[in-house]
């Protein structure tokens, strides 16, 4: 077998084997808050924690796909900017971003 080296494992999901701290903390933020924005989104009287919760997953799912470098990075990302966006605009819907506060 001359020295040949095995070819790298296929990944589904285009990892370029480096590490990415920035990408991949903004991802795992992004789908928390997703995933908070979305579960209180169902619930009329957590209205402000499902808007800001959204609003803020919205926008580091934003900046993370500006940055993101990966396959598994974009996908987890798209994911949780969706469920953010459901939970802000339910969130909104059921009161908004201070629920009468101002006003």
């Amino acid at each position: 077998m001359h020295g040949q080296s095995s070819p790298p494992p296929i990944s589904l999901l285009s990892t370029d084997g480096k590490p990415h701290p920035v990408q991949d903390t903004l991802m795992v933020v992004t789908l928390v808050l997703g995933a908070v924005a979305f579960v209180t989104a169902f619930f009329h009287n957590l209205h402000l924690l499902s808007s800001w919760a959204g609003l803020i997953g919205i926008g580091t799912g934003l900046y993370g796909q500006f940055i993101s470098a990966t396959t598994r990075e974009r996908f987890a990302l798209i994911i949780g900017l969706g469920a953010s966006a459901i939970g802000f605009m339910l969130g909104m819907a059921h009161g908004g971003l201070f629920g009468g506060w101002l006003g």
